[in-house]
């Protein structure tokens, strides 16, 4: 059976990789490494990159944190044990903002997490904010997924998209984050899976995300927008924010386990606005984008 330290490394050289495409890709901009540890157990390498020619901020952030299981988890996972267990977690968590507003913003995380109880499970997901829906953009992407999905299993897209819809939703502004992607949580060896089936499928997750990514930075890089453009697209970064303080479980998973708070918060943009009441205007642009960031939207079949 795979290992947590083999997990460990195979998450450690993704990132690594990742990094290196997404510098070919930009062209410009260099990744600098943190490296850090943390008090209880563990630790990390931050991957940060700013400034560069689309890229204008982003991290890929690696992590293998260890320690007793903190209390917020095990009351999670409704664990009636007198004795606490210990924890270790790994995985690479991504996030890139764009200079232009005519590329979207990317997320990935893919992670393991396991106790000495003998519980573990994999986890993660990859979603597509745009500041503009490109509807062409949005079935690329999901296609993409799907194909990694299928690979795996029949029932994956469909339920792992759902999921996706649900998880990345801003309840307090009735409109999703994006146009989602897959998320998933919790998979174990169940229902005919062994853990080296889960592994191989986060592997395809993960490897698929670089050239996706470059994929949108070539064909939308050199798009020409202006200060409207810019404008909206400091508004949409501003609901990024909203979604990753209020509603990520990621965040406050990292918080509570007394992650580093650098590392934790690299998700958030640059700059954001936020205009009182905002509207866009009908028939505009950016009111289209607003009209397609809702669940159930079928990109796939588009």
């Amino acid at each position: 059976m795979i290992t947590k330290e083999e997990i460990k490394a195979w998450f450690l050289n993704l990132q690594s990789r990742i990094c290196s495409e997404l510098e070919e890709a930009d062209g410009k901009g260099k990744f600098i490494v943190d490296s850090w540890e943390r008090p209880g157990g563990g630790g990390g390498l931050s991957r940060v990159i700013t400034d560069g020619n689309i890229i204008e901020k982003g991290g890929v952030n690696f992590s293998a944190v260890w320690g007793k299981t903190p209390a917020q988890v095990l009351s999670m996972m409704k664990t009636e044990s007198s004795e606490i267990p210990d924890f270790f977690a790994t995985g690479v968590s991504i996030v890139l903002h764009p200079a232009s507003p005519m590329v979207p913003i990317i997320h990935m995380n893919v992670r393991y997490f396991e106790m000495t109880s003998g519980t573990w499970w994999f986890g993660g997901g990859i979603d597509l904010t745009p500041h503009y829906v490109d509807q062409d953009d949005a079935r690329h992407f999901h296609r993409t997924l799907k194909e990694v999905c299928d690979k795996h299993h029949p029932t994956y897209y469909p339920a792992f998209k759902k999921w996706a819809d649900d998880y990345f939703f801003l309840r307090h502004r009735n409109e999703t984050r994006g146009i989602g992607g897959i998320f998933f949580d919790h998979l174990k060896d169940d229902n005919g899976f062994t853990k080296e089936d889960r592994f191989r499928f986060v592997q395809d997750v993960g490897n698929a995300f670089a050239p996706l990514y470059a994929y949108f930075m070539r064909k939308n890089g050199a798009l020409a927008f202006g200060e409207r453009q810019k404008e909206w697209q400091m508004i949409r970064r501003g609901r990024y924010v909203e979604f990753n303080l209020v509603w990520d479980r990621g965040t406050k998973f990292g918080l509570e386990t007394d992650g580093r708070t650098e590392s934790i918060l690299m998700s958030l943009p640059p700059q954001a606005n936020w205009h009182y009441n905002y509207r866009p205007e009908p028939g505009t642009p950016e009111a289209e984008t607003l009209s397609l960031l809702r669940k159930d939207v079928d990109w796939a079949n588009a």
